[in-house]
Order: structure tokens, then C-alpha cells, then sequence
């Protein structure tokens, strides 16, 4: 920590403070601007999950052309959406280009965070802790993607095709399907999380390398519940598919609580 950071008051750490606040939060409106802006692009990202002709169904029906196994390659299914409520699209568009904007801003607000708190730091933590807030950046993202990518659309697709009844038919609202998307994104990032939250604690002292390793069992049983309970599907394949890669970062974390 330079001179001028040593002697600087409680108030002025917290005028800066205020200033990094708000720096964000401009940055933050002007990407919400830029995204509200660009609502047929964002709205085409959100709903591709959603169509029959997605990235990871072609890739499925690639697969069952190479190999013969027809039953990776899912039927066509239309998705249709509505709005039951007279602002529901408009505070749906609102929302959204909340949500991507803070997306968008994210690495800008987490430097700026970063570089606030440096200084109080010692020069051993600032050498990892830049590191650290990238794993953690990183590991949040390839949560994400793996939902967008993913486990989201076979989820849709599982819920938005199953019917009781015949002539029961799913009539899906805007809002259901963007808040289901958001909440599932949200939930993998942050169990994506698991390796730096491991080795936070093993840190402080609250968890050990033999600890992790003795319950092994355990931890698989508890992930897979909780990919049951995020992933309603009820096939075996796509809880698998939530499950192994979360099992995968619970092993990379007991390397990381070494």
C-alpha cells in the first residue's frame, strides 16, 4: 500500500468508494442502453434454446447419422410464447437487457472492485488474489454456457413437449420461460463456484484435503440430488450431464484444497 493510501481518512476511502459506485453504475446503464437497444440479437440469444433446430439438437442428429443411434436425434418441436399481461413483453425486454447488461459490464465492474480493494492488500495476497477473482469470473461463465448450451434445452424441451393428455396442450408465457432461464443460469454458475469456495475455506481452515477425499460418496450423492432438483427432467441422461461436470469440480477442488 503506497503513502497516499496509508494516510488517507475513513471518509475519503469512502468517497473513493463512491466514486467506484458510481463509475459502475454508468458503465452498468450504458451497457443496459446498448442491450435494450439491440432487443431483436438479445431476444434471438434467449429464444434459441428454445427452437428445434438449436446448435446442440443438429449436433444430436449429426451424431445419430455417424453412429445409427436414432434416438440421440430428438423430433421437431414447435415453441410458441405469450404475453398474458399488458406490460409483461415490456418490462420482459427491461429485465433482460438488465441482466445482459450487467453481463456485459461485469468484467469492467470486477476490475474496478479489484483495483479498489488492492491496496489494503498484502503484496503476497495482491500476487493470487487477481488470479482468484479470474478462476472465479471464468468458472461462473462455463457455468453459464454449460446451461445455455445444454442443460437448458433439453430441460425446455423435455417440459415444453410432456403432456398428460393429448389434448392438453402447453401454452408456455414469456415470463415463465425467462425467468426459468435466468434462475437455472444463475443456480449452474454458481455451482461452478465450487472449486473457490473450497479453497476459500480450506484457507481459513474450515475444510481439509482428507476431508474432501473421505466423503467422496457422499458429495456424488449430493450433487446428483441437487441436479435432480435443478434439472427437472426425467431422464437419466440429462441428470448425468449436470452431474458429471459438477462431480469433476468437486475433485479439481480437493487439488485446490491442497
Amino acid at each position: 500500500m503506497g503513502k497516499d493510501e496509508k494516510n488517507m481518512s475513513v471518509w475519503e476511502h469512502l468517497d473513493e468508494l463512491r466514486g467506484v459506485l458510481w463509475r459502475a453504475l454508468l458503465v452498468w446503464a450504458a451497457a443496459f442502453v446498448v442491450c435494450f437497444a439491440l432487443r431483436d440479437p438479445l431476444f434471438r440469444i434467449l429464444f434459441a434454446p428454445s427452437q428445434s433446430d438449436f446448435c446442440l439438437y443438429r449436433a444430436l442428429c449429426r451424431m445419430a447419422e455417424l453412429t445409427g443411434w436414432q434416438f440421440l436425434c430428438p423430433d421437431s418441436f414447435d415453441s410458441h410464447f405469450i404475453s398474458t399481461e399488458l406490460t409483461s413483453q415490456f418490462m420482459t425486454h427491461l429485465s433482460a437487457s438488465l441482466w445482459a447488461g450487467l453481463v456485459v459490464a461485469s468484467p469492467y465492474i470486477i476490475i474496478l472492485l479489484y483495483r479498489f480493494v488492492s491496496p489494503a492488500l498484502y503484496e503476497k495476497e495482491r500476487r493470487f488474489s487477481g488470479a482468484l477473482v479470474a478462476a472465479a469470473g471464468c468458472l461462473f461463465l462455463a457455468g453459464v454456457l454449460l446451461n445455455y448450451f445444454l442443460i437448458f434445452p433439453l430441460s425446455y424441451r423435455f417440459l415444453a413437449t410432456y403432456q398428460v393428455q393429448a389434448d392438453v396442450v402447453n401454452t408456455i408465457t414469456l415470463s415463465s420461460y425467462i425467468s426459468s432461464f435466468l434462475v437455472l443460469s444463475l443456480m449452474m454458475g454458481v455451482m461452478f463456484e465450487l472449486p473457490v469456495v473450497t479453497w476459500f475455506l480450506s484457507h481459513i481452515g474450515l475444510v481439509d484435503r482428507s476431508a474432501l477425499r473421505r466423503y467422496r460418496k457422499h458429495a456424488f450423492v449430493i450433487i446428483m440430488i441437487v441436479a435432480a432438483v435443478i434439472t427437472p427432467t426425467g431422464d437419466a441422461v440429462t441428470l448425468l450431464i449436470v452431474t458429471l461436470p459438477v462431480y469433476l469440480l468437486y475433485e479439481i477442488s480437493i487439488l485446490a484444497a491442497k
